[in-house]
């Protein structure tokens, strides 16, 4: 994260940062991003970077990036937003996510229209454009083996 907020600060990019206030105390806050927004919790981190947000990307991380990734993704299968998600798979990282998730849908416990809401590219460049040329679809419904009412 701090590479990435780098990055965009050398280039002379907009940068938000949304820290929680135990993370500020225990000095991992990154001092040159001009507009921190600090919360009381993880949870509100979550829920104010998501209101921010235009679209979602994970870059390659540890358990609390998925754990990130995996909410909204969860959000946009709810239809509680219908913003963008996409998974930056840098040199392979994600293939066994993207495994998965194929495995959940032959399994029958993802519904390949949800699978689809998790855009997932190697390239940087054609995952921006995807993320761009999104549309929202109609909220599917959850459970496969339900008949409709």
């Amino acid at each position: 994260m701090g590479a990435l907020a780098d990055a965009v600060i050398a280039e002379g990019g907009e940068l938000t940062g949304v820290i929680p206030r135990s993370l500020v105390d225990r000095e991992i806050a990154h001092r040159d991003v001009m507009d921190m927004r600090v919360v009381g919790s993880m949870h509100e981190r979550k829920a104010l970077m998501a209101e921010l947000s235009d679209a979602f990307i994970a870059l390659p991380g540890g358990i609390g990036k998925l754990e990130e990734l995996f909410e909204v993704y969860t959000w946009a299968q709810l239809g509680l937003h219908q913003k963008p998600c996409g998974l930056l798979n840098v040199e392979g990282y994600y293939d066994g996510i993207a495994d998965f998730l194929a495995h959940a849908v032959s399994e029958r416990f993802l519904r390949e229209e949800t699978r689809e809401l998790l855009m997932i590219e190697t390239d940087a460049a054609l995952l921006i454009e995807r993320l761009h040329t999104f549309e929202p679809q109609a909220v599917v419904p959850k459970w496969i083996d339900r008949e409709e009412t």
